[in-house]
């Protein structure tokens, strides 16, 4: 063995870790498991509380049913008792376990009696254990108590040995989820003395039951059951164990069984039996339903068993899976093929012996080309379960029942008539019979094209006749007296009958086509109509609408709001919510499960609320409503509706995330902006401050000469002059972020506003050479002149800091077409090409060499602003010698030119 072999075998299951994992948080459930009732499960689900109790665990009674015993009531007076929910019901009083009451007051272990219990109408959850479920989901360790006939896989199999069906039936993932099962044990002559002593039933009770249920050979089947049932689950515990620790043992090899289901009624029982199978192989199941051609000649019952034969095997455990095939054997060997299914359950079949013979059998050409599959045939009487239940029809029969339309079968006698009257006129031109032949197998496929397979039958019927009737002698008799003619009318016939079938076949599979072809372009057309949507509420109305028109519902649905969600869109757009819808959205938005009408919690709901879902959690809730008696939505409606709300659940994922990426840009941004402008302030502040306030304090407490005093007062000006600068800055920069900048615009020569700015910016660049390049005949310009001296005192102020000392700065104006382009260079370091742009934002300095110069960040970003606010443009760049920045200002030529005053 090489060592990763020893390291596979050595290494824990992932899958047996995640199983544990889920188990972190949830509470603990203890399953009291009896063959029959009577057998004194509640009994000691009461004496171990008890001992609970006894050892410092906090124990509630949520519900417990004494029917009447005296010595289980007795047990019940030590255990803090839960008050029942009085509920309304039909004008009676109805008491119901207190959900809510036992979540309050939490518990560390709650009794709850009566598993399969279903609950009064109205209810949260319409069975007992979907509130055992909450319970444990809060973390609160439940105890309970079953009867084996109550197991959702073998209610056929205790209908079968008692011949009594059981209604209230739970999910067998209930018990395969318990962590532990214990089995409360009688022998069946123990059960039958205590049933005559009437510590199980009352005695008109009892004595029903002691001649229907309580006999001898009935009690040891179910004894047998629950014993094999609990052995199972301990055995799957064992096999848990083992692979979490990695304890290596025997492991079988991988089974899976696909069930195959149909649309007769013992689909349900076929599914049931397929579970059982697979307990029994500890093995992966799928119930699988081919959707071939002819499914639309399905009436509602038959779909309706179809759907719920997948609903059960969902509820069971397994999956449920429809897929489209040219015919059903096809479909069933082709999946299970690929996807490595090493065993096929599936019915008898209901044709006759001759109908087999003549059409061929899918159970027997599944059997002969499943290759290394086992193939489990399920006898029909194993199917219906109990006795006296009438066989079910034939597939042919209802569907013959069902394609009885009057207007297609009208319209292929019409077809027939016209191919008859050509006929007859065709005959007048002393054509022969075989070229008029041809004439009525027109007619069969144009009625096959059309209509579909019975009204092409019908009409290769009606044609045959009509052939022989009207063009073989004798005429206008059926009688035929050439025996070649006989042969002639026979194949006719017979290829008239086979046309029409191949011809219908190919309609069904071209109409299937087309129906899938169109489903496919719509949820292609919408995922392209969320890609182009970047508006919410435009998002959410598309979904409703395409949901609505798809699944011929209304729709709303609802996002989060604060702690709860709220009706964002919906289509009709008028729709409303009632209370019970309200709390049914609620629910499923906290749980990310199903809630409403037709789930297992608040059925009472109008509408059925599902939830939207991403990587990241739940985005949202979907609420359906009909007017359609029933389920809402079938398997296959199901499954649109997850692609449109996953599509939808993602788009709504990227806008939220669009938004929150601006918002940490935003976030971000202002943070930048924070502490550039405390850096700014605590720097451009306190350096002219701290000069200013040094100089002060010489001038005042020394004797110092007039030169040094002189000194002293200049400094005192100039970084006043500075602190001047940066605070006019701020507030030119808080205007402009105002929209308060209104430039007093006016005919203004160029040349004045440039001298006016030297002479200000003069002490600046006084260790500067000052180059002006400006044509004397330059047109006056529209600019307010206050603004654009502040400009250019900027630019040339920035100058100063980032030109060494003795370096020329140039000031150059030129005129291009209609207009005006004023250079500012200098000699320094230029600017570094990733920073052209970003030196106009606010607080930002570039590189000077290695470090950053001096400066507030405010000024390339206030000439900007000013300049645009008069129509003009101001860039950066580089010299072509890479010796120095350029300044570009742009401004337009009036194009009617008024005198300066």
């Amino acid at each position: 063995m090489s060592d990763d072999q020893t390291d596979r075998n050595t290494r824990p299951s992932p899958e047996a870790l995640l199983e544990q994992a889920a188990q972190e948080g949830r509470g603990r459930l203890k399953v009291f498991l009896g063959a029959a009732p009577g057998v004194g499960k509640t009994y000691e689900m009461l004496n171990q509380a008890r001992q609970r109790k006894l050892d410092g665990v906090d124990v509630v009674i949520g519900v417990v049913e004494t029917h009447g015993r005296v010595e289980t009531d007795l047990l019940t007076k030590s255990l803090e008792k839960i008050p029942k929910k009085r509920i309304p019901y039909k004008g009676r009083v109805l008491a119901e376990m207190d959900l809510d009451a036992i979540l309050q007051r939490k518990p560390k272990l709650a009794l709850v009696d009566e598993l399969a219990h279903t609950n009064v109408e109205d209810s949260r959850h319409p069975k007992r254990y979907l509130d055992v479920e909450e319970l444990l989901a809060a973390g609160i360790d439940v105890y309970t108590t079953l009867n084996v006939q109550h197991l959702e896989s073998l209610n056929d199999v205790v209908a079968k040995i008692t011949r009594v069906r059981v209604n209230e039936t739970v999910p067998d993932s209930i018990l395969d989820r318990a962590n532990d099962v214990e089995v409360v044990d009688l022998t069946p002559e123990d059960l039958i003395q205590r049933l005559k002593d009437g510590k199980v039933y009352l005695p008109e009770t009892a004595e029903r039951a002691a001649q229907h249920y309580f006999v001898p050979g009935n009690l040891t089947a179910l004894r047998e059951l629950a014993l094999r049932r609990t052995a199972q689950r301990v055995d799957d515990q064992m096999v848990n164990y083992m692979r979490s620790h990695a304890i290596q043992g025997p492991w079988e090899a991988s089974e899976r069984v696909l069930v195959c289901v149909n649309s007769r009624p013992g689909a349900v029982a076929l599914v049931r039996y397929g579970r059982r199978l697979a307990d029994r192989l500890h093995a992966s199941w799928t119930a699988f339903y081919v959707e071939t051609p002819g499914v639309r000649g399905l009436d509602e019952m038959q779909r309706d068993r179809v759907a719920e034969a997948l609903r059960v095997a969902i509820r069971l455990g397994g999956q449920g899976v429809t897929v489209p095939a040219p015919s059903i054997v096809d479909g069933i060997i082709d999946y299970a093929h690929a996807n490595n299914f090493t065993h096929i359950v599936v019915a008898t079949p209901q044709r006759s012996r001759w109908a087999e013979r003549l059409l061929g059998s899918a159970t027997h050409e599944i059997i002969r080309r499943a290759g290394d599959v086992s193939v489990h045939v399920v006898p029909d009487q194993l199917t219906r379960a109990m006795k006296g239940q009438a066989p079910p029809m034939p597939p042919a029969a209802t569907a013959l029942e069902t394609a009885l339309d009057p207007k297609a079968h009208a319209g292929s006698l019409v077809m027939v008539a016209v191919a008859l009257l050509i006929g007859l006129a065709l005959q007048a031109l002393k054509i022969g019979p075989s070229n008029i032949g041809l004439v009525f197998f027109t007619a069969v496929f144009m009625s096959a094209i059309s209509y579909g397979l019975w009204p092409a039958l019908l009409a290769a019927i009606v044609s045959t006749l009509a052939y022989n009737f009207f063009f073989f002698p004798p005429l206008y008799t059926f009688t035929i007296t050439d025996p070649s003619n006989v042969v002639s009318v026979f194949f006719f016939g017979l290829v008239a009958i086979v046309a029409g079938i191949l011809a219908a076949r190919v309609r069904a599979q071209a109409v299937a086509t087309r129906d899938r072809a169109a489903m496919m372009e719509n949820l292609y057309l919408f995922s392209r109509k969320l890609a182009g949507v970047f508006s919410l509420d435009d998002l959410l109305w598309a979904t409703s609408f395409q949901i609505a028109q798809m699944l011929k519902v209304r729709v709303v649905i609802l996002l989060p709001e604060g702690e709860s969600v709220a009706v964002r869109a919906g289509y009709p757009p008028e729709d409303e919510l009632d209370d019970a819808d309200v709390a049914a959205a609620k629910w499923s938005w906290e749980h990310a499960s199903p809630a409403g009408r037709g789930a297992d919690t608040l059925p009472g709901a109008k509408r059925l609320f599902l939830p939207m879902r991403t990587g990241r959690g739940t985005v949202g809730i979907i609420g359906l409503d009909s007017d359609q008696p029933g389920p809402l939505l079938s398997p296959d409606q199901r499954r649109l509706f997850d692609s449109l709300a996953d599509q939808a659940a993602l788009a709504i994922e990227r806008i939220n995330l669009v938004a929150d990426i601006d918002r940490a840009r935003l976030s971000a941004e202002t943070e930048r902006l924070r502490a550039a402008l405390l850096t700014s302030i605590s720097h451009d502040l306190r350096t002219p401050l701290s000069a200013i306030l040094g100089s002060a304090t010489s001038l005042k407490s020394q004797a110092l000469d007039p030169e040094a005093k002189e000194e002293l007062v200049v400094t005192i000006q100039q970084e006043a002059e500075r602190l001047n600068r940066f605070i006019a800055n701020l507030l030119d920069m808080t205007r402009l972020e105002s929209g308060a900048i209104e430039p007093k615009l006016e005919l203004v020569d160029l040349v004045d506003v440039v001298g006016s700015a030297l002479r200000r910016v003069g002490g600046v660049l006084a260790l500067h050479d000052i180059e002006i390049d400006l044509p004397t005949d330059l047109p006056p310009l529209r600019l307010d002149p206050v603004l654009f001296e502040q400009v250019l005192f900027n630019l040339l102020d920035n100058t100063a800091k980032y030109a060494p000392a003795g370096t020329k700065v140039r000031v150059r104006a030129r005129v291009d077409g209609n207009r005006i382009h004023l250079d500012v260079r200098d000699e320094g370091d230029g600017v570094p090409p990733a920073d052209l742009e970003r030196i106009f934002d606010k607080f930002y300095r570039a590189q000077a060499g290695d470090r950053k110069r001096a400066g507030t960040g405010l000024g390339l970003p206030i000439c900007r602003g000013f300049i645009e606010a008069m129509g003009g443009t101001i860039v950066a760049g580089n010299r072509d010698d890479r010796r120095g920045a350029v300044f570009t200002i742009t401004l337009p030529v009036p194009l009617q030119q008024e005198r300066p005053a």
